[in-house]
């Protein structure tokens, strides 16, 4: 997406100004080979610092800072999380704070109970097994679109009771959200996204079933339907995190298991790595740039922001600092803070969805290191990543010897 430069307000002191484009990265080595890395760079300037792309904001660059920011709702507020800044409706219950917050994920909450998860755990599990065994025998597969954007989505697509045969289009829209090519096509994504979501709430109405959306239209806030606005916004933000953060996060791990052997044979030797190996790689390959906005002027690492400025958190800054993970660009199974990582946030933000996310990420780890235990990318092809809100592998061709 392309970016305008927006003036240096006064307060920002010219040695705080970095030329910085979260989604288009630069520097060795390219993002569109290894967006991580692309990032971490920036470990080696200020520990704050204000960019004037994307309408202008600050960044912190030091995991230390981006937890206690993520925790901190009194002087961090949530009520922008998305950079940039855009004049629509919030993302409930993302764009919350307390006390409001709290009823809004209430109603959340008992989607991901440990039965709720285990019994969509099971389900993962059968379609997991169905998908590898459609293409094992050819050798091949493309991974993204042949298992990173079927398990977690086909099982989100159902917890919603929506259309399977939707999931190109919704992929497509929320593709345009979260790695947009323009602003425009930005906006473009989410007004699609919302009228579909604006559909099927509405049929849930006349038609409720026990599934996620028809939650979402039968839900009391404080004793008070919830509106319909509201259960809008709520629907476009449960559909934007389901259907794209796992999958993004699978194909990293899917692209470092084929190019790193020797890990994935200590997986199958050591199955009961497996719980600890999904956290250390959400930690080495985090996925999401949150922000917030400051709640009133605050001084911050010697800088002056003022209330109403952007902070963005990537949380790659975070799971890649050498000052909170001891040797952070090394996979290591065994590593006993793995859990630490910061990709599903913190605080009263704290993912609701992370227990399936972790356990669609185990069982991929597990029934397919089952079947394939040996792959690698496809001769002579290259992964190709894409940048944005959410980081993901766009193209990941694997083989193997069936």
């Amino acid at each position: 997406m392309k970016s305008q430069f927006t003036a240096v307000p006064e307060h920002v002191a010219p040695h705080r100004v970095v030329d910085f484009d979260f989604y288009h990265p630069t520097g060795p080595p390219a993002a569109d080979s290894d967006p991580h890395l692309a990032i971490k760079r920036l470990h080696a300037g200020p520990e704050l610092f204000w960019t004037p792309r994307n309408g202008g904001h600050w960044v912190a660059t030091r995991g230390e800072d981006i937890l206690r920011i993520l925790g901190d709702h009194e002087n961090f507020s949530s009520r922008v999380v998305f950079i940039p800044k855009q004049n629509s409706a919030r993302f409930l219950p993302l764009e919350m704070d307390p006390p409001e917050h709290a009823g809004y994920r209430g109603v959340l909450t008992p989607v991901f109970t440990p039965k709720a998860v285990s019994a969509w755990a099971d389900e993962a599990r059968r379609l997991a097994r169905e998908l590898i065994e459609g293409f094992y025998t050819r050798g091949e597969c493309e991974f993204v679109a042949d298992f990173a954007q079927q398990l977690p989505i086909i099982v989100f697509l159902k917890m919603c009771n929506l259309p399977l045969a939707d999931r190109p289009k919704l992929l497509s829209w929320i593709g345009q959200s979260v790695r947009p090519a323009s602003q425009a096509e930005r906006e473009e994504g989410g007004r699609k996204l919302g009228e579909y979501v604006a559909k099927w709430l509405a049929e849930r109405r006349v038609n409720p079933g026990d599934d996620l959306l028809t939650r979402l239209v039968t839900a009391r806030i404080d004793g008070q339907r919830m509106s319909d606005a509201d259960a809008l916004q709520m629907g476009r933000a449960v559909l934007g995190g389901g259907l794209d953060t796992v999958a993004a996060s699978m194909t990293f791990a899917a692209r470092f298991l084929a190019e790193n052997s020797a890990h994935a044979q200590q997986l199958i030797d050591e199955p009961k790595l497996i719980p600890n190996a999904v956290d250390e790689l959400f930690r080495r390959f985090p996925v999401p740039n949150i922000a917030r906005v400051a709640a009133k002027d605050i001084e911050w690492k010697g800088a002056t922001i003022k209330e109403g400025e952007l902070i963005l958190l990537p949380t790659v800054l975070h799971g890649l600092d050498e000052r909170c993970f001891e040797n952070p660009l090394t996979v290591d199974f065994n590593r006993k803070n793995a859990r630490n990582h910061s990709v599903f946030s913190r605080g009263i933000h704290n993912c609701p969805g992370a227990s399936l996310a972790r356990a669609e990420m185990r069982i991929f780890l597990e029934e397919w290191l089952r079947r394939i235990p040996r792959f690698r990318i496809k001769a002579g092809h290259s992964p190709r990543t894409g940048t944005g809100i959410v980081h993901s592998v766009l193209s990941l061709p694997l083989s193997w010897q069936a």
